[in-house]
Order: structure tokens, then sequence, then C-alpha cells
């Protein structure tokens, strides 16, 4: 299935949240916090407003968008507004 965003938005691609600690202690699913980066995959057509492509690694909001899920992977869209940062 394929979704395009409209407008200002974009769908993100979510990555893993971390299953261990840095001291090495594993965390379980229901413990884990929600990760805050993910990959762009597609845009919206508002050009003018939109920073970011498909392909790029960008933070957000903590409890920004509307969770997705497209072929079995989560996914979020969002609104440009709530993309802070693009990982470099």
């Amino acid at each position: 299935m394929k979704v395009i965003p409209l407008a200002d938005r974009v769908m993100v691609k979510l990555g893993k949240s971390e299953e261990k600690t840095a001291g090495g202690i594993i965390i379980p699913d229901t413990a884990q916090e929600k990760t805050q980066q993910g990959v762009v995959v597609e845009v919206g057509d508002d050009k003018e407003v939109i920073k970011v492509k498909a392909g790029d690694k960008v933070m957000y909001d903590k409890y920004a968008g509307t969770q997705v899920k497209i072929d079995g992977e989560d996914h979020l869209i969002l609104k440009m507004a709530d993309i802070i940062a693009i990982v470099a």
C-alpha cells in the first residue's frame, strides 16, 4: 500500500527503540520509551514549507503526529512544524 501525505505533512518510518541499557540490562517492551527519531519516507506537496526529503533521518516532538501501520511497519504522519532537526 502506498500512502502519500498531503500539504505540509511528512511520513516518517519509526526507528527501533533501545532494547538494552548501556550496562546490558534488557528493557521489556512495555517499559521501552517511544523513540523520537525516524527516516522520512514520503513528503507532502507543499514544497515551500517542507524542508526535508525522502531518506533524511529526523528528530521530532515526543507526542507529535498520527501513528499508522503500513505493510506491517509502524510509521508516523507529522506536520513539518513537528520536525525539530535533521540528524547527520
